[in-house]
């Protein structure tokens, strides 16, 4: 072979990889699309089967309220309203029955449980501690401090200005300050 036949070559078995490669994605997409449609119709018959069983569940349930109905009225009691009889049970209480006992956890499972937890609190509560009295914490609260401490006295003094111009105005108006 000559140098000047090796790229055709190579890009004509580039394309024919390329080819082989969509041609087994179009066919795994048409299984995937066979599987879906074959779990649809599944889905669909399955439904079919459920809307015939509750048709069938229905006409069984409309024939049982013909049937009461016929029986009222035979008996002359159409008139009165229908009583529902209900012959379930309900307990709201235990009484008088036995309890199952409930599985305890071991005294000393429980104390070693207790301490390791308020170990756990006791630590995590001293670390916040540590950190929170760290040099770098305490300094950081008294620059804040010293930040709001000045931020007041200048809304102060701003609030004392504007009422002493406030009551000067008046006072060249001539109103007369009550209360």
């Amino acid at each position: 072979m000559t140098p000047e036949l090796v790229v055709p070559t190579a890009l004509a078995v580039l394309a024919v990889l390329v080819l082989v490669g969509l041609v087994g994605a179009v066919a795994l997409l048409v299984l995937a699309v066979r599987r879906t449609r074959e779990r649809t119709d599944a889905l669909l018959a399955g439904a079919a089967t459920d809307a015939d069983e509750l048709r069938e569940q229905l006409t069984h349930i409309e024939e049982q309220l013909r049937a009461q109905a016929a029986a009222v009225e035979r008996a002359g009691l159409a008139d009165r309203p229908p009583v529902l009889v209900d012959d379930r049970e309900f307990i709201i209480t235990e009484l008088g029955r036995e309890r199952p006992l409930v599985p305890g956890i071991p005294a000393p499972q429980f104390v070693d449980t207790l301490l390791r937890e308020s170990l756990v609190r006791t630590a995590s509560l001293a670390a916040g501690l540590r950190h929170a009295l760290s040099p770098e914490i305490r300094n950081r609260i008294r620059f804040e401090m010293k930040r709001e401490v000045k931020r007041s006295r200048k809304q102060r003094r701003a609030e004392a200005r504007l009422a002493r111009r406030e009551w000067e105005a008046r006072q060249r108006a001539g109103i007369e300050l009550t209360g």
